[in-house]
This record gives structure tokens, sequence and C-alpha cells, in this order.
């Protein structure tokens, strides 16, 4: 009985410290999805801001550079936003399964970068072909230096092997605790990405012009355009894992407190039981004992 109370204690112990540390995940996790969501709200004002300046541009003539490359489609590139920390659910499994899907579904053969090591290797097992590996930012401001990463080698593999086509997938917060996977076509700037532009309605009746050097202009919005797509995917993600880690806590807790309580309940009927049998012990000696005492009084008044 008392090797089972202590095995008991001990279970109860481990839960105790198994629910801490997910207290600490859970606040760590909701502390860093508001950056993660303050920054995706900015950056749909700017994003806007850049697809306004896009389409002016583009109204008045001028075309991409991008757009007078011919579009191979030998290799296409992709970039997979996941995570490298565990305890986020089915996180990069959702993320994973839906671009595999994607690309089998394209002609070309794939080249890909995974942000995050547990995504990359679910990439890997899934037989793709593996471009390179980042590690997940941990803040906002170390998304910038991940996306000049992605630039250079994203360049690198255009000017070695004529990768025209890029595509990049990551998971979108959506309300509550909830994602979905999504893709945008990066590259090429193809004439369907500019007329698509050409169409954003202006939000006031009077059109802008652009002054001076179009084609610069034209440059700059181009690379903003790249520099927040890339930087955007990665802050939705990071939203969405933290998302999922929260989730994943507040599950996790709630069966560590049905846990504690079960276990709780089986320690105090455990030691209860073992206190009615010590009772009940005590009270067959006494018993015995007084017994004893009127039989030998018997015996001596004989």
């Amino acid at each position: 009985m008392s090797d089972t109370i202590a095995s008991l204690q001990r279970q109860i112990s481990s839960a105790g410290d198994l629910q801490s540390v997910v207290r600490t995940m859970k606040a760590l996790a909701a502390s860093s999805i508001g950056q993660y969501e303050q920054s995706v709200i900015a950056l749909a004002d700017y994003w806007r801001t850049v697809e306004l300046g896009l389409s002016v541009c583009l109204r008045q003539g001028e075309r991409a550079a991008e757009v007078q490359r011919t579009n191979r489609i030998d290799v296409i590139g992709a970039i997979v936003f996941g995570s490298d920390q565990g305890l986020v659910g089915q996180f990069n499994d959702v993320i994973a399964d839906y671009a595999i899907k994607t690309l089998a579904a394209l002609p070309g053969r794939p080249q890909v970068w995974a942000v995050g090591e547990r995504v990359h290797a679910r990439l890997a097992d899934a037989g793709l072909s593996m471009a390179g590996r980042f590690a997940v930012p941990n803040s906002v401001k170390a998304i910038t230096p991940l996306v000049a990463q992605i630039q250079i080698q994203s360049e690198e593999l255009r000017a070695k092997d004529g990768c025209e086509q890029v595509y990049i997938f990551h998971n979108r917060p959506q309300s509550g605790s909830l994602y979905e996977p999504v893709s945008q076509r990066l590259l090429p700037l193809d004439e369907i990405w500019q007329k698509k532009l050409t169409l954003v309605p202006w939000p006031t009746k009077i059109l802008p012009e652009v002054l001076n050097d179009l084609p610069a202009t034209l440059r700059s919005l181009i690379r903003e355009y790249l520099f927040i797509s890339l930087f955007r995917a990665c802050a939705e993600s990071l939203a969405s894992e933290n998302a999922s880690r929260l989730a994943a806590m507040q599950r996790a807790e709630k069966n560590i407190d049905d846990l504690l309580e079960h276990l709780h309940g089986n320690f105090h009927r455990l030691r209860q039981s073992s206190i009615d049998e010590e009772l009940f012990d005590v009270v067959s000696g006494y018993e015995a004992l007084a017994k004893d005492g009127r039989n030998g009084h018997a015996i001596a008044s004989v």
C-alpha cells in the first residue's frame, strides 16, 4: 500500500512540474501573439500603399522588368514557413501537406527553402529537393534579416538554374486560434500580375501621376512589393504558430488538470484506506488485549 501511495506522489509531483512548464509556454505564446498580430495589421496598411503605387505606375504604361524574362518552368522555387519548436499541434503538418500537394500539381522541379527545422524535416521526408533551411525569427525585428537572406539565396538560384517561378507557402491566422494554409506566387511579375494591379481602384476620383523618373519609381515599388510579401508571410506564420501553440497549451493544461484531479482522488482514497486499516489493526489489537485480560482475570479468580 505504501509503495502505491509513494508512486502516486511521484506522479503528482511530475504532473505538477509539467503543469508549470505548460503554463510558462502558454504565457510566452500569449505574450508573443500580440507583437505579430500588430505587425500583420500594420503590414496590411503598408501593403495597400505599395499596391496603389504599383497600380499608378502600371496604369501609366510602365512595364515591370521581370516580364521581359523567359518564363522557364524547369525549376520552381518554393519558400515554406514552419516552426523550429514543437508544441504547436498540426501546424507544420498542415502547411507541409499543403505545399507538397500544390507543388506536385505544378510543372517543373521544385527547389524548396524551409523556414523552420521541423517543417524542413517534414518536407525532406516527403522527397522534395531542399535548397536550404532558415531559423525561425524570435521577434518582429529578426524578420528583416531573414527576408534579406531569402532574397539573396533565391536570386542565386534564379541566376544559377534559371528559376523564374517562386512561390510562398505559410499559415495565415484566422479568428480565434484558427489558421489556414495559403500560397502566393511571388515571381514572375508577368502580364497577369500587372493587369491585376492596373484594375485596383483608386480610393478617390482624382487619379495621381508619377513625376520625374517613372522606371526608377516602379523598380523601387517592386523591391518593396517583394520584401513586404516575404515579411508579411513570415509575420502571419509566426502569429499562426503562437496561436496554435497557445491552443495546444490550453488543451494540455486542461488535460493535466484532469489528470491531477484523478491522481489526487486516488491518492486520498488510498491514504484513507491505509488509515482505516491501521485503525482497524489498533482496534483489533486493543480488543485482543482486552479479551486476554478478561480471560486472565477469570483464571485467577478460579
